[in-house]
């Protein structure tokens, strides 16, 4: 175990932790802000960056702050077990903290809504598509989960972190790197190993035991008959959907067709068109086709296997020429993936 614990206990980190304890005082005030529907690395970040902080300077305040409500059964069993309480943004007044802190996503993620509030802590693992600036940034996208990052803050921190810690951390590095399906270096596996030692492995068990929300599965049958199949490659789009969350689990789903190793489902989400693209990390890297096809209209990347894209709605209408239907949004989504970009013609 302590040549694990060696392997995650960088200079950079215990120089950003020599760092933090410079910047946050004795009843400091912190909101941290996760982009999206929580996710299970997202919370366990975030539960990990209070625990530090806590426990190096001491907190007064602090508040986990989120864009969408939870989605996922699994991630709010997850969230309930963790006893974590998430407030939605729209609901917070972020000027009444001192520090505010990003993890799992960067400032430019938030669009507009951020314009008056500069976070002044940025941890996240998804590549850098734009440029921003924090007082304290760490940014690596080699690692397949930002809860190894964590790991190691805590690990070089030296402080005594409780089990459910552990378990939160354990939980986000599964899932997110899809049980080292996805992308994954070896700290990610070491952090892996170091938390498993010590989590409440039962308790995650039975949080991957939840089944799909019955509701969902109209998405399932929306997207088999409105699938367009090229040789090892599935597109669908599901129109408008409650949730970003739908497109992932739909996507997840169509990969593991046989012969099947690249998938992109996209559907509408309040004023955004999302695309959720999954692979097999092999014959095609997700996130350098979400960038190129669509990198001009809205955030886009992402990992090998794993990536999304998020377009205004009204940069789509303006493309479309306002047809919102679905054999317009299926014409744009294919011309771009195949590198066309005139949509002067429709698909008859």
């Amino acid at each position: 175990m302590k040549r694990i614990e060696s392997l995650l206990v960088k200079e950079e980190t215990l120089h950003n932790i020599i760092k933090l304890k410079s910047m946050i005082r004795q009843g400091d005030t912190l909101a941290i802000l996760m982009y999206g529907s929580p996710d299970p690395d997202a919370v366990a970040s975030a539960m990990a960056l209070q625990e530090l902080l806590k426990k190096i300077t001491g907190l007064s305040k602090c508040t986990f702050v989120a864009t969408d409500t939870v989605a996922r059964q699994q991630n709010a069993e997850f969230i309930r077990a963790m006893k974590v309480d998430i407030q939605l943004f729209h609901n917070v007044d972020l000027k009444a903290y001192r520090f505010i802190a990003i993890v799992d996503a960067q400032p430019t993620f938030f669009g507009e809504a951020l314009k008056d509030f500069h976070p002044q802590l940025v941890f996240d693992h998804h590549p850098c598509t734009s440029v921003w600036h924090a007082e304290l940034a760490d940014v690596r996208d080699n690692y397949g989960a930002l809860s190894t990052i964590m790991t190691e803050y805590l690990l070089a921190a030296r402080i005594r972190v409780p089990r459910n810690i552990y378990t939160a951390l354990l939980y986000g590095i599964k899932a997110d790197t899809n049980n080292f399906e996805r992308d994954v270096i070896v700290e990610d596996i070491s952090a892996y190993y170091l938390n498993f030692t010590r989590a409440n492995r039962q308790l995650i068990r039975r949080i991957e035991m939840n089944l799909i929300p019955e509701r969902f599965l109209k998405y399932y049958d929306l997207a088999y008959h409105n699938r367009r199949r090229y040789r090892d490659r599935i597109v669908s789009f599901l129109g408008k959907v409650e949730s970003v969350d739908a497109c992932v689990q739909v996507a997840d789903f169509f990969l593991r067709v046989v012969d099947v190793y690249y998938v992109i489902v996209a559907g509408m989400v309040k004023e955004r068109l999302v695309i959720v693209f999954r692979g097999d990390g092999y014959r095609q890297d997700c996130g350098a086709i979400a960038k190129k096809a669509f990198g001009n209209y809205g955030s886009a990347g992402g990992h090998k296997s794993a990536a999304r894209v998020e377009i205004p709605l009204e940069t789509i209408k303006d493309i479309v020429h306002n047809d919102l239907s679905e054999e317009s949004i299926d014409h744009f989504l294919l011309q771009h993936l195949r590198g066309k970009r005139n949509l002067k013609k429709r698909v008859k």
